[in-house]
Order: structure tokens, then sequence, then C-alpha cells
């Protein structure tokens, strides 16, 4: 049994952790937004980070008649996450044009991690387990939302990150699947 402070822990270690190259691509696409557009643009990132919590309690709901030892197995999603981004650590990343729709699509497009780590950590918790994951979730985005966009003040930082995001993803990437493992009690 987990205690609330391990669960807002481990809850914010998976947000964080899968949140970073979000981070850096959704700061870049405000650096090239209009600032009149800051509240659409958030509002759209906030969705579509909703719409993948939402999706990944869903299919953690019906992974229930899986032994969750079993469910720990889908540490090979961040496992594989992290060879990829090793493998291209060196590749520069693709530049977005601002907007709702775009933020809304990237976000969503640059959640498969999101969804590896976050379907078997909600799987792995009681409900209000899962709700004091959802609420860390929430004020994290919260978070994320208002540094991103006092860093899209700052272009020169977001350029850096978005340049060396490669070199340390694929160890945030190893961490995630071992705390999956873990908190799966698959070891």
């Amino acid at each position: 049994m987990h205690t609330i402070l391990g669960v807002v822990v481990v809850a914010a270690l998976a947000f964080i952790g899968t949140m970073v190259d979000n981070y850096f691509a959704f700061a870049a696409q405000l650096v090239a937004t209009d600032r009149s557009k800051f509240h659409r643009v958030s509002s759209a990132q906030a969705l579509a980070v909703a719409s993948m919590v939402v999706l990944a309690g869903g299919l953690g709901s019906l992974l229930a008649p899986i032994p969750l030892r079993w469910i720990g197995l889908l540490s090979v999603a961040p496992f594989g996450f992290a060879l990829h981004s090793w493998r291209h650590r060196s590749t520069p990343r693709e530049k977005f044009r601002g907007g709702s729709i775009t933020t809304f699509a990237i976000t969503l497009a640059l959640g498969g991690d999101n969804l590896a780590v976050w379907i078997p950590l909600l799987r792995a918790n009681a409900v209000a387990h899962a709700l004091v994951t959802v609420a860390t979730f929430a004020l994290l985005e919260i978070v994320f939302l208002l540094s991103a966009q006092r860093l899209a003040t700052h272009p020169r930082v977001v350029a850096w990150g978005n340049e060396h995001a490669g070199a340390f993803m694929p160890y945030v990437y190893v961490s995630l699947g071992v705390l999956v493992l873990i908190e799966c009690h698959t070891i």
C-alpha cells in the first residue's frame, strides 16, 4: 500500500518525466505565437493533456482483468522510447507554427510516452490514489503552462532546451520504465 505522499511523488515524477519533450515543444510554439493567443494555445495544450489522462485512465480500466504484474510489462514502451531517443539524440527537432489546433495535435503526437507511463501508473493504483495522481497531474499542468509562458519570453533558453533535450531524454525514459516496473510490482 502506498502513502499519499508516495503517490504524489510518483505521479510528479511520471508527469515531469513524460512532459519534458512537450514542455520545450510547447515553449517553442509560444515563441512563434502572438502573445494575444497565449491563452487559447495554452487551453489547447491543457485540453490535450486532459484527453491523454482520460484515455490513460480508460485504457487502464479496460486492463483491470489483467494481473498488475503483467501490466508492468508495458514498461517496454518507455524503454523503446529511450532507445529511439538515444538513436536520434543529435537529430534536430522540428519547429512548428503556433496556434491552438497545432498545439493540440502536437501535444497528442508527443503523448505516446505519456500514455505508456500513465496507463500502468493509473492501473497500478486504487481509485483514491488514481484521483490523487490526476490531481497532481492537474496541478503540475498549471505550473507547466505558466512556466512555459514565462520561458517563451526567453527564446534563447527555449532553443537551448530544444537542442539539448535529446541528450538527456533516453535517461528519463529508462527511469520511467523502471518506475513502471516498480509501481506494477513486476520487479
